[in-house]
């Protein structure tokens, strides 16, 4: 035996029985305790909750796959993501539309809904394409600036009358360069400039 180190003493395995069946006893009446069985209650319900929110968490995380399956493995659920077709976009656009509508003023309403007529819309889509493109309106202005400001400081000089269409021939240069700019971008870029 080495120093330091005493034998239990008979007594203390008696005592420490004791002890064990007295905190036994304890247990058993704290758990039929009404107060205790309340407190449980609310335990295990916020326990489920915090289970279930954090369930909701990981499908919202993982997703679902097509088959109904969670990418990690599980049970098969419900498809989260409905079909959108050409029909439910429309209507859920005129829904929109009527919404945003009935908060305008009468004229602002009026013309509203001249601008969202099908017919408007594409016509303003093809042109937004073609013709009024970013880069032809931005050389389109900046050349009709320079250019006039140069026609408008000759003609003042020489005491040369203008006539007023100088303006629109000056942005019409700029434009066919805006043109030619893209044209040449797409050409080397192989895609449409946005």
């Amino acid at each position: 035996m080495a120093d330091g180190e005493r034998l239990p003493e008979p007594r203390s395995a008696e005592r420490h029985n004791d002890l064990a069946e007295a905190a036994g006893e304890q247990l058993e009446r704290l758990k039929k305790s009404p107060e205790n069985s309340a407190e449980r209650d609310a335990k295990s319900q916020e326990r489920a909750a915090e289970h279930a929110r954090k369930q909701a968490e990981l499908e919202a995380v993982f997703g679902k796959e097509a088959g109904g399956e969670k990418k990690g493995g599980g049970e098969p659920g419900p498809s989260v993501k409905p079909v959108a077709t050409k029909k439910t976009k429309q209507q859920e656009y005129q829904q929109t539309m009527t919404s945003v509508q009935s908060k305008l003023t009468p004229a602002s309403r009026s013309f509203s809904k001249i601008i969202h007529t099908p017919a408007v819309e594409k016509a303003s889509e093809v042109i937004g394409s073609s013709i009024a493109r970013p880069n032809q309106i931005l050389f389109g202005s900046l050349t009709a600036l320079v250019l006039m400001g140069a026609t408008y400081g000759i003609a003042h000089y020489i005491g040369f009358p203008l006539s007023g269409t100088e303006p629109l021939l000056a942005f019409l240069i700029g434009w066919v360069l805006g043109s030619s700019f893209d044209t040449i971008r797409l050409l080397f870029r192989g895609k449409r400039p946005s």
